[in-house]
Parts: structure tokens; sequence; C-alpha cells
């Protein structure tokens, strides 16, 4: 059973735009912390963005501030707008959710916390 599929990944020139979703199971969805990662070759899984059950207090990585922003709706859709992308915004990106909470805090990059994970989604950025 599938809990978290993410979708819309692509190659965009640097200064574009890419929209990220993900979709989650409904159990799941409704009350967890919902994140993104990414990870480029060779490099560690990195956090990218979180954000809690009913949109609360969306979080992240100093590198992406100002650019994107993640968002959720009422049924099970996780989004990440993804606006003036960079060569080093190339990697996988992945959606995940921490079911054990509906908060996401403080420790909201730590991958260790996330119980579901999605695929992955390429995001290629070029110069």
């Amino acid at each position: 059973q599938v809990q978290v599929a993410e979708f819309g990944g692509g190659s965009v020139q640097a200064g574009g735009s890419l929209r990220l979703s993900c979709a989650a199971s409904q159990f799941t969805y409704s009350h967890s912390c919902m994140g993104w990662f990414r990870q480029a070759p060779g490099k560690e899984r990195e956090g990218v963005a979180a954000i809690g059950a009913g949109g609360v207090t969306p979080l992240y990585a100093d590198s992406v501030k100002g650019r994107f922003t993640i968002s959720r709706d009422g049924k099970n859709t996780v989004y990440l707008q993804m606006n003036s992308l960079k060569p080093e915004d190339t990697g996988m990106y992945y959606c995940a959710a921490d079911s054990s909470t509906y908060w996401c805090g403080g420790s909201w990059y730590s991958v260790a916390r996330y119980n579901y994970w999605g695929q992955g989604t390429q995001v290629t950025v070029s110069s």
C-alpha cells in the first residue's frame, strides 16, 4: 500500500519554476508532519521544507527561504512551489511523512523521524 507519492519533477533553466505535488493516504496525511527532502549525487539527503497538520507553521532550509513555498490542502496533497531555481537545487526530491505527530517542530529536517517516504522525483536545473 503506497502511503506517499511525488509528482511534478522535471528539467528547467536557472531562474525558472516548478511545482511538486505529494499525494498521501488519508490516514497518513491527516495527522502527520509532512516534509520535502532532496538528495544530490554524492551528497546526503537534506531537509528542504516541512509543514504541520492543518498547514501549521511552514519551515524552510535557509538555502530555499524566499524562493520555495510549502503548502497542503484539506484532502491529501502537499505542494512545493519552487521559484527562482538555481543549478544547486538539482537533485532527487522526496516527500515524507512523520505520522507520529501533527507538529513538525525544531527537528523537522531530521531524516530519521519520518516513517513514510515516496520514491522521489528528479529536478534538474541547468545554468
